[in-house]
């Protein structure tokens, strides 16, 4: 909705405008799933997932030219699923938790409309460690009209278990499905990520925005997901097994149109390709009516639909001599739709010790798959400012 805002001409004499300013955003989501195609048991079984996941941004701005920006959050993971690896209910593989913790910096180019940005961090599970770097340019046109985009992302992964052992407390070695523990099924234990993304958005007139986001994605390394099962025709047993290199070119065209002061549309259509065989196309349309100045509601729809990889086949499909395979229905052919809805309040602005009450987000959206994978997600996010001075 910010793409809309258009303020009013100041005074030439005088103009208020906050020069340093911490702004804090708190966040908790929880994420719950259900289905019968787990990838650990070969594409049999069950997806039965909980994610509680609580976190915090800050993001401070120094004289309107530096902004640094850090969030952080854990991940408590419940899983039916991967609590079957060892084939044991309620072993230690059902409960994981992830923590994560990213930091950006941002410069506005003085006497310039350029941005330009640096940042890393790190996630960690008790099987994943992965470190990413980020270069970000941004570039808008002093009408305001025009906007360009490009962020560079990396992610340096190592899938080694132990790290949050207490036994251990490093990486010691990839887990695979305990009855496949008789061999090292894979040579290397590194995956790298490399991803490009560029971004143009240009005013059409008072009432319409568009925009277009190319992405490039490649990756190398251990692809695979070593705890994954595939059972052939044959009865055999063995490892999810990928090629080496992975490319992926996802495209998406946004269009937001203005209805006037109560209502903003906004649709936008999603294609997908990768080496892998994945063709996939997306639409999203959102709805933002204002009920009240304070008060926003958004209703949502997403659907999607995909080809399956030329990797995939259901459970016991698989031929014996085949190169690569994988029983994970997340590769299978599929449609899929996500609906939901946004509230949006903007309370009266409450000054306690200089911190300011911006607003509250709750979202709930609910996913269904045609191979009936269901879920449900509710997230809550908090805004608070602190302005520090004003000239």
């Amino acid at each position: 909705m910010t793409l809309f805002s258009k303020g009013q001409k100041t005074d030439s004499l005088f103009q208020k405008k906050a020069v340093s300013k911490t702004d804090i955003q708190i966040v908790y989501s929880q994420y719950i799933q259900n289905g019968n195609n787990s990838a650990v048991t070969g594409g049999i079984g069950t997806e039965l997932l909980h994610v509680y996941a609580p976190g915090a941004k800050i993001s401070r701005t120094f004289k309107g030219y530096h902004q640094l920006n850090v969030d952080f959050g854990v991940d408590i993971i419940s899983s039916a699923s991967t609590d079957n690896i060892d084939f044991v209910v309620s072993s230690a593989s059902a409960l994981d938790q992830r923590v994560h913790i990213n930091a950006n910096y941002k410069k506005q180019l003085k006497r310039s409309p350029v941005k330009l940005g640096i940042g890393t961090g790190f996630s960690i599970e008790s099987d994943y460690l992965s470190i990413p770097v980020m270069l970000s340019w941004e570039y808008a046109e002093p009408s305001q009209n025009r906007s360009y985009q490009a962020v560079f992302q990396a992610f340096f992964d190592d899938l080694r278990w132990g790290r949050l052992n207490p036994d251990y407390y490093r990486p010691v070695t990839l887990i695979y499905p305990v009855e496949l523990r008789y061999k090292d099924w894979y040579e290397g234990y590194t995956r790298n990520s490399y991803n490009l993304k560029l971004g143009f958005t240009q005013v059409i007139n008072r009432r319409l925005i568009a925009g277009f986001f190319p992405e490039f994605t490649y990756q190398n390394g251990l692809l695979a997901t070593p705890f994954h099962r595939v059972y052939f025709k044959d009865g055999s047993e063995k490892v999810e097994f990928f090629p080496g290199e992975r490319y992926k070119i996802p495209l998406s065209f946004q269009l937001n149109y203005f209805l006037g002061s109560r209502m903003i549309l906004k649709g936008i259509y999603g294609f997908y390709w990768d080496n892998f065989g994945i063709l996939a196309n997306s639409l999203e349309l959102e709805d933002a009516i204002k009920i009240t100045p304070q008060f926003t509601l958004s209703p949502f729809l997403r659907v999607y639909q995909q080809s399956a990889s030329k990797y995939f086949k259901p459970y016991q499909e698989h031929d014996i001599h085949e190169q690569f395979y994988t029983s994970d229905y997340d590769l299978s052919k599929f449609q899929s739709y996500k609906t939901g809805l946004n509230f949006r309040l903007l309370p009266a602005k409450r000054h306690k010790n200089h911190l300011i009450f911006e607003e509250i987000n709750l979202r709930y959206s609910y996913y269904h798959r045609s191979n009936n994978l269901n879920s449900h997600i509710l997230s809550l996010v908090l805004d608070f400012s602190s302005p520090d001075k004003y000239k």
